[in-house]
């Protein structure tokens, strides 16, 4: 996987938060903190998609659902 740089600004408490938890979780780098959190993000919305089409999965007929079913396990391999 190939990696670009992102700078942010955080407020100092923040700044420290992300310092003290690298430490508690022994992650290596606050990046690896952070990558982390973004990942859990993406499953957490991928979950809300999951969700939403199972409360509408009684409208869909067979092969919408399969559509839907494909697109969606395609984008959580690619969050993966």
């Amino acid at each position: 996987m190939s990696t670009a740089t992102m700078s942010i600004s955080l407020p100092k408490e923040l700044k420290e938060y992300v310092r003290k938890r690298t430490a508690q979780e022994l992650f290596g780098t606050p990046s690896d903190f952070i990558r982390s959190l973004i990942r859990d993000d993406r499953k957490h919305q991928g979950m809300a998609k999951i969700e939403k089409l199972l409360e509408t999965q009684e409208t869909m007929d067979n092969q919408q659902w399969q559509s839907l079913r494909g697109e969606l396990l395609e984008e959580i391999h690619k969050a993966m």
